[in-house]
């Protein structure tokens, strides 16, 4: 995402719900900046912003004001992470840096040699390839170092509750250690107890469970070993583990919740050993699509936009921890995330989510050789308009040109290609019979309905298909394409189609993968997603993923084979 301009006029909205009263929101994040894609505290409230270009900006607190800086001399970024006190930064660079601030007491750092407390963003670790590991999490006074290709997690850091998995008893471990092997997902926060799923789809718990933070129904003494959680409902439907400090939630791909510990801090009834959901969600049907921690509290956002409170929250109703709505929304409300800050605030973002189908489809706007009309001397894709608005080119581009400014044009394009809306947008779409685009014009659900359609399809794939032929007869297929999608996607097709003769309408698939395989790529294509079905030959068509990136010069960033993986699950 750092390497791809976001355009939007659409700015970052900052909200506080403080805790002393229902608050008014305000705007306070610069004008210049550009989409927010994460944002992480620590438990002095101080908070760490990524933007889309890479750039990080600080929020310390003050008695009168937020004061939000820009932090300077660093490469782009393309991670953050934060633990109790201290703060990690991945650079956006062919090979990664790490950066790191904040408290190094329990020696978080000091596997790089760096033992004093860091004010400032400092260079940790040069090459991360060197260390073996390509993620980083922070878990309250530790750090946790994971290698998505080995599937090994290390860390460092304090280790007197069994944060780091690790036996050896030191209140705190000074040198990277290795913890558990076969990892496929990590949890963490700033609490000092750590989820995993394992890469047989098993969920393990360790470190702080003395509230029965872990949720595993049998012990709440702490863990230095990982302690196996059974659910009610497969890993595969988690989407997110926040722990907090003597409580944990999970959220599910449904939009469930389930919660375990302490009452004070889940505003669950009774204490819990084991996670249970709510009851006011489940009986109102409550979709949640959003959860986040703080110190002792957990704050959730639902689909039809409430904000709802579990624990020790402030002054808001602080006779009772029950879980409790405290503020519904605009109906129309910019805001997909919250974030909590550890004592008693919860801010409101309007994150611009990563989504490698709107990344590389956004290239198209500078690329006019895909484009086939003009409005107002615009380029434009005239396949893409009439699927994203649902209406007859002419019907649109006259109104457009009758209407809109070339801004606003240039602005409805933005969302054409890539879901980027602004308020003038939203008014031309409800012109157009189109209300609420966020929830219902998603750009990979237009997308979509092109796959393999005939009727819209300029193009054909030509693939060679031995199978099934007796006597080495070979059969060509051919695939239906749209060839804006294929070289928005791929380098290899961008350079086929930018090179083949204009009146040409086949092209040849020379890779020498399968058939099964061709069509998979194509559909993710489409969809970002793989259709794999029990039908599908799985071996064969991993195998042949394993160089799928590199050989259809695909977006590097995109970790297709754990797409594969967590498609071939379901």
């Amino acid at each position: 995402m750092t390497n791809c301009k976001i355009f939007s006029t659409q700015k970052v909205k900052w909200n506080l719900l403080h805790a002393s009263k229902i608050p008014e929101p305000i705007k306070v994040f610069p004008e210049e900046v550009d989409q927010i894609v994460d944002a992480v505290g620590n438990h002095q409230n101080s908070m760490v912003f990524l933007s889309s270009d890479g750039k990080l900006y600080r929020v310390n607190n003050s008695q009168t004001k937020k004061i939000i800086d820009a932090v300077e001399d660093l490469p782009p970024i393309k991670s953050i992470h934060s633990g109790f006190y201290h703060f990690f930064a991945v650079s956006d660079e062919e090979t990664p840096k790490v950066y790191a601030w904040g408290d190094n007491n329990y020696r978080q750092f000091a596997a790089f040699n760096i033992a004093q407390n860091l004010t400032e963003p400092t260079l940790v670790m040069e090459d991360m390839n060197k260390f073996n590991v390509d993620q980083i999490y922070c878990s309250g006074h530790s750090t946790m170092f994971y290698n998505s290709k080995t599937k090994i997690l290390y860390g460092c850091g304090q280790n007197n509750n069994g944060q780091l998995c690790n036996s050896i008893n030191r209140s705190s471990l000074s040198e990277i250690t290795k913890s558990q092997e076969n990892v496929e997902r990590v949890f963490a926060g700033h609490s000092h107890h750590t989820f995993i799923i394992k890469t047989d789809g098993e969920l393990y718990g360790f470190g702080y469970n003395t509230s029965g933070q872990l949720g595993d129904g049998k012990m709440t003494s702490t863990q230095f070993d990982p302690v196996k959680i059974e659910l009610e409902f497969p890993t595969e439907d988690i989407s997110k583990i926040v722990p907090s400090f003597n409580a944990t939630a999970i959220l599910t791909n449904d939009g469930k919740v389930y919660v375990s510990g302490l009452k004070n801090n889940t505003g669950f009834e009774t204490d819990l050993h084991k996670f249970k959901q709510y009851p006011q969600f489940k009986d109102e049907k409550k979709i949640i699509k959003e959860v986040s921690s703080g110190f002792k509290h957990f704050a959730y956002l639902t689909e039809d936009n409430e904000i709802w409170v579990g624990g020790s929250f402030s002054d808001i109703n602080h006779s009772s921890f029950t879980l409790r709505k405290i503020m519904v929304l605009e109906e129309k409300s910019i805001f997909n995330t919250l974030r909590c800050q550890d004592h008693d605030e919860i801010l409101l973002l309007n994150l611009q989510l990563k989504n490698f189908l709107n990344q590389d489809l956004e290239k198209l706007l500078a690329n006019e050789s895909f484009s086939d009309c003009k409005i107002q001397n615009i380029p434009v894709l005239k396949l893409l308009i009439e699927t994203r608005i649902g209406k007859k080119f002419d019907e649109i581009k006259k109104y457009l040109e009758e209407n809109c400014s070339n801004e606003e044009i240039q602005n409805l394009l933005k969302w054409v290609y890539c879901d980027d809306i602004s308020k003038r947008t939203n008014e031309i779409l409800n012109h157009f019979g189109i209300q609420d685009p966020r929830k219902t014009k998603l750009l990979k659900n237009d997308i979509k309905k092109l796959l393999f359609d005939e009727e819209t399809a300029d193009f054909k794939l030509v693939i060679q298909n031995d199978e099934d032929y007796e006597d080495d007869d070979e059969e060509e297929e051919e695939l239906p394409i749209h060839k804006f999608i294929l070289a928005a996607r791929s380098g290899l097709f961008l350079d086929m189609f930018q090179n083949l003769d204009p009146n040409l309408k086949t092209v040849k698939d020379y890779s020498g993968k399968s058939l099964e395989t061709i069509e998979l790529l194509i559909a993710f294509l489409y969809t970002d997603q793989l259709p794999i079905t029990a039908d599908t030959d799985q071996e064969l068509v991993k195998e042949e993923f394993e160089d799928i990136i590199e050989y259809y010069q695909l977006n590097s960033k995109i970790p297709i084979l754990n797409i594969f993986e967590k498609c071939s699950k379901k």
